[in-house]
């Protein structure tokens, strides 16, 4: 459950209408990630997109890192729910999510 100490992001989504919607940071074990071809990427992440197009604009894929044996992919979505039921629908394990508390930048701080 996101908690008022969670990092949330204002999204429009209509003429004079916008939400706040939680930012989420899933870590996935997949072991070889880094050594993926292209191919097996894009199969992944077509896969990804056609469950969040079924799953409707309550949940947004923003982007992805990819290390050696893992994925840590940013999300925008109502709760930490919707984002395992993402993974379960997609077959993409879900080893760790948690809402973002703050994010800070250089930036943040000149």
């Amino acid at each position: 459950m996101v908690n008022s100490h969670s990092l949330a992001i204002q999204v429009d989504v209509g003429a004079k209408l916008s939400i706040i919607v939680p930012q989420f940071v899933i870590e996935r074990d997949i072991p070889g990630a880094g050594t993926l071809s292209e191919n097996q990427i894009r199969e992944v992440s077509l896969r990804s997109l056609q469950v969040l197009n079924e799953m409707g604009p309550k949940i947004q894929w923003l982007h992805s890192y990819v290390t050696e044996d893992k994925l840590y992919c940013v999300y925008l979505a109502p709760d930490e729910d919707t984002v395992r039921e993402h993974a379960r629908r997609t077959g993409i394990p879900a080893n760790r999510v948690a809402a973002v508390r703050r994010l800070i930048s250089p930036a943040t701080f000149k």
